[in-house]
Protein backbone atom coordinates (compact mmCIF):
# COMPACT_ATOMS: atom_id res chain seq x y z
CA UNK A 1 0.00 0.00 0.00
CA UNK A 2 1.42 3.38 -0.87
CA UNK A 3 0.25 6.41 1.03
CA UNK A 4 1.71 9.73 2.06
CA UNK A 5 1.04 8.97 5.71
CA UNK A 6 0.66 5.56 7.30
CA UNK A 7 -2.44 4.94 9.37
CA UNK A 8 -1.84 3.95 13.03
CA UNK A 9 -2.15 0.24 12.21
CA UNK A 10 0.36 0.37 9.33
CA UNK A 11 4.05 -0.03 10.04
CA UNK A 12 7.06 0.43 7.77
CA UNK A 13 9.41 -2.53 8.24
CA UNK A 14 12.41 -3.76 6.28
CA UNK A 15 11.77 -6.84 4.17
CA UNK A 16 13.69 -9.77 5.65
CA UNK A 17 14.00 -12.22 2.76
CA UNK A 18 17.36 -10.95 1.45
CA UNK A 19 18.81 -10.30 4.90
CA UNK A 20 18.51 -13.97 5.92
CA UNK A 21 20.63 -14.98 2.90
CA UNK A 22 23.35 -12.50 3.84
CA UNK A 23 22.21 -10.00 1.22
CA UNK A 24 21.11 -6.42 1.58
CA UNK A 25 17.89 -5.47 3.27
CA UNK A 26 15.38 -4.52 0.58
CA UNK A 27 13.44 -1.24 0.70
CA UNK A 28 10.87 -0.84 3.42
CA UNK A 29 7.46 -2.34 2.92
CA UNK A 30 4.20 -1.47 4.57
CA UNK A 31 2.75 -4.22 6.70
CA UNK A 32 -0.68 -4.02 8.22
CA UNK A 33 -2.44 -5.52 11.18
CA UNK A 34 -6.09 -5.32 12.02
CA UNK A 35 -6.84 -1.87 13.43
CA UNK A 36 -8.02 -1.71 17.01
CA UNK A 37 -10.87 0.54 18.07
CA UNK A 38 -8.24 2.84 19.63
CA UNK A 39 -6.33 2.98 16.33
CA UNK A 40 -9.48 4.10 14.51
CA UNK A 41 -10.22 6.78 17.12
CA UNK A 42 -6.63 8.04 16.91
CA UNK A 43 -6.80 8.21 13.11
CA UNK A 44 -10.07 10.18 13.32
CA UNK A 45 -8.77 12.66 15.90
CA UNK A 46 -5.37 13.10 14.24
CA UNK A 47 -6.92 13.50 10.79
CA UNK A 48 -9.43 16.13 11.91
CA UNK A 49 -6.77 18.11 13.79
CA UNK A 50 -4.40 17.96 10.80
CA UNK A 51 -7.08 19.28 8.43
CA UNK A 52 -8.00 22.17 10.69
CA UNK A 53 -4.35 23.01 11.30
CA UNK A 54 -3.67 22.99 7.56
CA UNK A 55 -6.54 25.32 6.72
CA UNK A 56 -6.71 27.55 9.82
CA UNK A 57 -2.98 27.83 10.43
CA UNK A 58 -3.40 26.32 13.87
CA UNK A 59 -5.33 23.35 15.03
CA UNK A 60 -7.41 22.47 18.04
CA UNK A 61 -5.55 21.99 21.31
CA UNK A 62 -7.66 19.03 22.45
CA UNK A 63 -9.81 16.46 20.73
CA UNK A 64 -11.77 13.38 21.60
CA UNK A 65 -13.48 11.05 19.16
CA UNK A 66 -16.23 8.50 19.65
CA UNK A 67 -17.16 5.66 17.29
CA UNK A 68 -19.99 3.25 17.93
CA UNK A 69 -22.22 1.37 15.53
CA UNK A 70 -23.01 3.82 12.69
CA UNK A 71 -22.02 7.01 14.52
CA UNK A 72 -18.76 8.96 14.73
CA UNK A 73 -18.51 12.08 16.86
CA UNK A 74 -15.39 14.22 17.07
CA UNK A 75 -15.27 17.00 19.70
CA UNK A 76 -12.49 19.56 19.29
CA UNK A 77 -11.38 22.30 21.70
CA UNK A 78 -9.35 25.41 21.01
CA UNK A 79 -8.01 26.45 17.66
CA UNK A 80 -9.69 29.83 17.14
CA UNK A 81 -7.43 31.96 14.94
CA UNK A 82 -6.18 35.30 16.23
CA UNK A 83 -8.66 37.08 13.94
CA UNK A 84 -11.51 34.98 15.33
CA UNK A 85 -10.38 35.64 18.90
CA UNK A 86 -10.36 39.40 18.17
CA UNK A 87 -13.86 39.21 16.69
CA UNK A 88 -15.08 37.22 19.72
CA UNK A 89 -13.57 39.77 22.13
CA UNK A 90 -15.29 42.53 20.14
CA UNK A 91 -18.71 40.96 20.53
CA UNK A 92 -18.88 39.50 17.02
CA UNK A 93 -19.33 35.88 18.11
CA UNK A 94 -22.21 35.12 15.74
CA UNK A 95 -20.05 36.19 12.76
CA UNK A 96 -17.29 33.81 13.85
CA UNK A 97 -19.72 30.92 14.27
CA UNK A 98 -21.33 31.63 10.87
CA UNK A 99 -17.93 31.74 9.17
CA UNK A 100 -16.96 28.44 10.80
CA UNK A 101 -20.19 26.82 9.65
CA UNK A 102 -19.52 27.97 6.08
CA UNK A 103 -15.96 26.64 6.28
CA UNK A 104 -17.08 23.27 7.61
CA UNK A 105 -19.60 22.87 4.80
CA UNK A 106 -16.88 23.71 2.27
CA UNK A 107 -14.59 21.14 3.93
CA UNK A 108 -17.30 18.44 4.00
CA UNK A 109 -15.63 16.07 1.52
CA UNK A 110 -12.24 16.34 3.25
CA UNK A 111 -13.79 15.63 6.66
CA UNK A 112 -15.71 12.68 5.23
CA UNK A 113 -12.52 11.28 3.66
CA UNK A 114 -10.77 11.28 7.06
CA UNK A 115 -13.64 9.30 8.57
CA UNK A 116 -13.96 6.90 5.63
CA UNK A 117 -10.23 6.12 5.62
CA UNK A 118 -10.17 5.55 9.38
CA UNK A 119 -13.32 3.41 9.60
CA UNK A 120 -13.42 1.76 6.19
CA UNK A 121 -17.08 2.77 5.91
CA UNK A 122 -18.89 5.33 3.76
CA UNK A 123 -20.13 8.55 5.35
CA UNK A 124 -23.78 9.23 4.46
CA UNK A 125 -24.43 12.10 6.88
CA UNK A 126 -22.37 14.98 8.26
CA UNK A 127 -23.46 17.64 10.74
CA UNK A 128 -21.34 20.26 12.44
CA UNK A 129 -21.73 22.58 15.39
CA UNK A 130 -19.70 25.26 17.19
CA UNK A 131 -19.97 27.18 20.42
CA UNK A 132 -17.87 29.89 22.06
CA UNK A 133 -17.88 29.33 25.84
CA UNK A 134 -16.24 26.97 26.33
CA UNK A 135 -14.96 26.92 22.78
CA UNK A 136 -15.89 23.63 21.17
CA UNK A 137 -16.52 22.22 17.73
CA UNK A 138 -18.48 19.02 17.23
CA UNK A 139 -18.39 17.04 14.00
CA UNK A 140 -20.97 14.25 13.69
CA UNK A 141 -20.90 11.57 10.99
CA UNK A 142 -23.42 8.84 10.15
CA UNK A 143 -21.94 5.76 8.45
CA UNK A 144 -23.44 3.25 6.03
CA UNK A 145 -24.86 0.76 6.50
CA UNK A 146 -27.34 2.03 9.07
CA UNK A 147 -30.86 1.14 10.05
CA UNK A 148 -31.64 4.88 10.23
CA UNK A 149 -31.69 5.31 6.46
CA UNK A 150 -33.16 3.04 3.79
CA UNK A 151 -30.80 1.79 1.06
CA UNK A 152 -32.80 3.68 -1.58
CA UNK A 153 -32.30 6.94 0.30
CA UNK A 154 -28.54 6.36 0.42
CA UNK A 155 -28.42 5.72 -3.34
CA UNK A 156 -30.54 8.82 -4.07
CA UNK A 157 -28.35 10.99 -1.84
CA UNK A 158 -25.19 9.70 -3.54
CA UNK A 159 -26.69 10.52 -6.95
CA UNK A 160 -27.59 14.08 -5.86
CA UNK A 161 -24.09 14.59 -4.46
CA UNK A 162 -22.49 13.36 -7.71
CA UNK A 163 -24.67 15.69 -9.77
CA UNK A 164 -23.89 18.68 -7.53
CA UNK A 165 -20.13 18.02 -7.77
CA UNK A 166 -20.32 17.73 -11.57
CA UNK A 167 -21.82 21.21 -11.95
CA UNK A 168 -19.36 24.09 -12.50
Amino acid sequence: MTSAKALPWETLVPAQENQAAGGEVSPKEVTTRSPTHGDVLTAISDGMVALLKEFYGRGPTRTKSYYADDLVVCVLRGGFSRVEETLLEGGRGPAVIQQRMEFQELMRKRFETVIEQATGRRVIGFMSGNQQHPDMMCEVFILAPTDLVDAGEISAAAQLTSEAQAQP
